[in-house]
């Protein structure tokens, strides 16, 4: 399999997904500021189909939450829509997750991360997928999309995981990636 064509090929729906979807200029209307985060962001997006978006306003307004997902919830490829309030946690978010069917049957998971602008995790992860981004070359590029590729389906594993072991660690195979992982266990939110 060539997996750079493969990814390529996913970031390119993923890209037409997002202008169909109108989630950019939806939120941008509320006068929030939106930002790709996640394996789009950084070029490695692999099998696992998703858009991540992190989403800054200036107080976390339910109501006005709901009316921007209530605009994405009328394009007919929007399958599902999950909300979680996490607005008294250290996250200070409301987590939407949308589910949209693309053309080719295809079903995408988009998150939608809206946070308080100002709040401890305001443009952290853009700060972190830049870094790995600048990080990474070519040939560790081509791993990361390897290892995501070669991931069986049922196992849920996190994109800072395979960053970290290709990047930091200099791991280049599933083996070893499995040993890597047994030695790094995942707990919440890995930090670079």
């Amino acid at each position: 399999m060539d997996y750079l064509a493969q990814s390529h090929l996913h970031t390119s729906m993923a890209q037409k997904i997002i202008n169909d979807s109108r989630i950019i200029p939806l939120w941008q209307s509320m006068g929030a500021r939106i930002n790709l985060v996640g394996s789009l962001r950084i070029g490695v997006l692999a099998k696992h189909l998703d858009i991540d978006f992190h989403i800054y306003t200036p107080e976390l307004d339910v109501s006005q939450s709901f009316t921007v997902i209530s605009e994405i919830a009328q394009n007919f490829a929007v399958k599902k829509i999950e909300f979680t309030n996490l607005a008294q946690t250290d996250e200070c978010c409301f987590e939407w997750h949308v589910w949209y069917e693309n053309n080719d049957g295809s079903l995408w998971q988009i998150d939608l991360i809206q946070i308080k602008s100002g709040s401890f995790y305001d443009g952290y992860f853009e700060r972190i997928a830049d870094t790995i981004k600048n990080a990474m070359t070519d040939d560790m590029k081509r791993t990361i999309l390897k290892l995501k590729f070669d991931t069986p389906d049922h196992l849920k594993i996190s994109g800072m995981e395979y960053y970290k072991a290709v990047i930091q660690d200099g791991i280049t195979n599933f083996v070893d990636f499995l040993a890597w992982r047994a030695k790094h266990p995942f707990n919440g939110i890995i930090e670079w």
